[in-house]
Order: C-alpha cells, then structure tokens, then sequence
C-alpha cells in the first residue's frame, strides 16, 4: 500500500460504551450486551467500555465520564443504557451533552433510542431537554425560595451566625492563645487551623482576646 492510499485511509472513530451504577449489586451485563448490539448493528466498530461504581450525588467533573470526554473527538461515539446514566439530574445531564456537542461527539441511549449529533431529530431533542433544563432549575429555585420562606415564618434565623461562640476556632481557643504567646506566627496558626489568616484576625478581634505578639514579618 503507497504511502498516499496509507493517508486517504479514514480514522478509525473511537466508540466507549459508558456504565455507571451505585452499587457493586446492580448487574451490568445486559446493559453491556445492548450497547455492544447497538455497536454492531450500525458497524461503528469495536466499544471500549468504562465501568465505573460511584453515587449519581458525585459530580461529573469527577467521574470518570469526564475522562471519557475528554478523550474523545469529532465524530467519536458514547454509548449509554439511558440517559440518567450521565448524569444525576436533567440540569447536569445537559451540561456533559453541551460539552460533548462542542466537541462533535455522538452521544446514543440506548432505552429511548436517542441518538444525539448534528441531525435535525437530535437538535429538537437537544431543544426539548433543554426545556426540561430550565424548568428543572425554575423548580429547585421555587422550591429553596418556599423552604427559606417557611423557615422565616416558622422563627427561625436565616443566614450565617453572628457573634462570638459561633467559629469552628472556637474549641481550640486555648491552644491558638498559647502559640500566639510563644510568637507562633498567625500565618502558621491559621493553617493549622485550616482557616485563612484574615479569619483569625478577625476572630482575635471578635473575641476581645489580648494578643499583642507580632508575626515575625510584621511591620512594627
């Protein structure tokens, strides 16, 4: 084979089958077997599949679905059971296709026999889903807006406490007054502590507490 019929040869497109369940119980095989009928059935070639055992509570950007879309180009496929497979809600669900879409990435579910890429079907798909997008977020916003309403009425005070008593340095008070005696510097306190430097100082301040030490540093 010359070197110019090795060129005009296509690329062979990149088909990931992708199965994500909650628990180790939830069996995957016939999942599996769909999407590799599917594969064969439109001769997409050989399915890779990425298994992965993780909460839908877990976002996206740190599943392995991430991982699959970032490996993957123009005219690549995902292969999914069903949509919630994706991503645990509607919102969420939308935001992997829209970064799948940019990349020119065909995405098919299997259950409703969706097929989203660029044909007129899949863009009234992508609109609807859309649709059920912001309705969902109208939704949790109305729902939040009614909780914090009813939390209102019900006494109950709204917001981050005010006052002292209320930090998470509050139980090691002694032991930061003691290592801000001995010159430990506030810097080294603080992420000691796990809080940013301005949080100790203003907690210093909050709680009247006598602390005249000085950061090595610190201009007198």
């Amino acid at each position: 084979m010359s070197k110019k019929q090795k060129k005009e040869q296509p690329t062979q497109k990149k088909v990931i089958g992708y199965l994500r369940v909650s628990t180790m119980k939830q069996d995957l095989e016939k999942n599996r077997a769909d999407i590799l009928t599917y594969a064969n059935d439109h001769k997409l070639g050989n399915v890779d599949f990425v298994e992965e055992v993780v909460s839908g509570k877990v976002s996206w950007k740190r599943r392995r679905i991430k991982e699959v879309i970032d490996c993957l180009g123009k005219d690549d496929w995902i292969i999914v059971a069903e949509l919630s497979r994706l991503g645990r809600s509607m919102l969420e669900i939308m935001e992997i296709i829209s970064e799948a879409k940019q990349k020119e990435i065909n995405i098919h579910a299997i259950k409703n026999n969706w097929t989203l890429n660029g044909t007129i079907e899949s863009k009234i798909l992508l609109m609807v889903f859309s649709m059920a997008s912001e309705i969902e977020r109208d939704l949790i916003s109305s729902r939040t807006t009614e909780a914090l309403r009813v939390r209102k009425e019900s006494g109950v005070k709204l917001g981050r406490p005010k006052g002292a008593g209320k930090s998470k340095l509050d139980p090691h008070k002694d032991e930061i007054m003691a290592l801000l005696r001995d010159g430990v510097p506030k810097t080294l306190v603080a992420k000691k502590y796990g809080t940013a430097i301005v949080n100790l100082y203003n907690w210093i301040l909050k709680n009247n507490l006598d602390v005249n030490v000085r950061d090595s540093g610190e201009a007198a």
